[in-house]
């Protein structure tokens, strides 16, 4: 079973906070500031926030930006992750993927069973890896992020996770890109 292994020291990352809504402000944002006070608590770093439309080519472009942005480990985007016309948020990250972390939808869904029953299935969230940076795409409700940051997130992006985290692969995700 997972454990937190005391003896190793905390590796803060750095993580940029989109939320997806064609309707929210930085003053009603209940999703985007519960991960980000989440992320804080927990020792990391925010590294950039905004809030942009239900636009997929737009939500994409951002992505890569920050993807090649050096000071950006791990995005987190909620909302758009729905079954409505406007729900592009899955797309976009499709999008920028290298690698989709399949696993990742499937962990949100029986998190999300738990707590709200059969209707988890209307979720898509989304995990992937993109130019060395982890990517989640999480639904756009606080307790959606809370779920997320809280039985999935905050253990995967901890360096001292055991038996393994997100945080020690970091060095070897863009190995693919090295001269041999």
């Amino acid at each position: 079973m997972s454990r937190i292994d005391e003896s190793k020291d905390f590796v803060p990352v750095r993580i940029a906070v989109m939320t997806v809504s064609d309707t929210r402000t930085p003053d009603d944002d209940k999703s985007g500031s519960t991960l980000v006070d989440r992320l804080e608590a927990a020792g990391h770093k925010l590294a950039d926030r905004m809030i942009l439309r239900d636009e997929r080519a737009e939500i994409a472009a951002q992505l890569r930006t920050w993807c090649a942005h050096p000071e950006i480990d791990v995005i987190l985007t909620t909302g758009g992750t729905g079954l409505t016309g406007r729900d592009v948020t899955v797309e976009a990250h499709r999008d920028v993927y290298e690698k989709e972390i399949e696993a990742f939808g499937t962990v949100f869904t029986i998190v999300s069973m738990n707590k709200i029953g059969t209707s988890a299935v209307q979720s898509r969230a989304t995990g992937g890896v993109s130019n060395g940076t982890y990517l989640f795409a999480l639904p756009g409700s606080p307790g959606a992020c809370k779920d997320a940051w809280d039985e999935i997130l905050s253990l995967q992006l901890d360096y001292r996770h055991r038996p393994c985290n997100f945080v020690e692969i970091f060095p070897r995700l863009d190995e693919h890109k090295r001269r041999k």
